[in-house]
């Protein structure tokens, strides 16, 4: 890093569009906001992956607001943290980590794309639930081929899971890029990742200070419910201080195990 690279201010990311897919509609769509309206965009849709990142999108109800985290690289060990928008923190840590506690508040995990498309303007693309799945099938053999091919969204896949119906993009290769394009790709991606690399060194800095690591939330409906209730039950030394360090509990919960304490094993 150069003496003036510490002066400057993180550019703003330059994704022209956001996409999501609507499972519905079976297409793409983005907010307008210069027109302040929804647009979908018509398949087949044709686009070149620049870089995939991860992150989390949903809806707290209790602010009614929509919930965002910052996106990271590796899901594995990068940190994140899970905001609503009028709601504020709702938890921070890796994700496996808080999974539970950001899923009971309304979030899910969401794939962030960065793609150049035909028009050669670097826009993102949102996956979730089973459309991630659709595009890990579709790039599980073939990850190599990304770096030069164009890839388009043919058309949509019904599914149904029960009494559920919903569809998720069908993807294909559609050829390989010209000189030009290649050119504009590695323009594109420059910009991308000079955006990042401000980015990221920004929330590294932010997670430079100690953080308390978020406990997971337990309600008497949940797996983990069931998992401490059985070991408690097997180890009557397990107290309730015991159980808070390591966990939330709701208010049913603690009825619950304090319940136990009474019961003699």
């Amino acid at each position: 890093m150069s003496r003036r690279d510490e002066f400057k201010s993180v550019s703003k990311n330059p994704a022209k569009r956001f996409l999501d897919w609507k499972s519905n509609d079976k297409c793409f769509s983005f907010y307008d906001k210069e027109n302040s309206q929804n647009v979908e965009v018509a398949l087949p849709f044709k686009f070149l992956v620049l870089k995939e990142m991860h992150t989390v999108k949903g809806w707290d109800d209790k602010s009614e607001s929509g919930i965002y985290a910052n996106e990271v690289e590796n899901i594995g060990k990068d940190p994140m943290t899970v905001k609503a928008f009028k709601g504020g923190t709702i938890a921070k840590g890796i994700y496996k980590e808080i999974k539970e506690v950001i899923t009971q508040k309304g979030a899910h995990y969401s794939k962030s794309i960065y793609i150049m498309d035909e028009n050669g303007e670097i826009a993102n693309i949102q996956l979730k639930g089973a459309a991630v799945q659709a595009w890990g099938e579709f790039t599980q053999k073939t990850r190599k081929r990304l770096a030069d091919e164009w890839v388009s969204v043919t058309g949509a896949l019904d599914m149904k899971k029960g009494s559920v119906k919903y569809s998720v993009p069908v993807f294909a290769f559609s050829g390989s890029l010209d000189q030009t394009q290649d050119k504009n790709a590695d323009a594109r991606y420059a910009e991308l990742k000079d955006y990042f690399d401000g980015y990221l060194s920004e929330r590294d800095t932010a997670e430079s200070e100690p953080v308390e690591k978020t406990k997971p939330f337990v309600d008497v409906e949940s797996k983990l419910f069931e998992k401490i209730k059985e070991k408690k039950e097997a180890d009557p030394n397990i107290t309730i201080e015991t159980i808070l360090e390591h966990y939330t509990l709701s208010e049913a919960a603690l009825e619950e195990f304090q319940a136990l304490e009474d019961i003699p094993f």
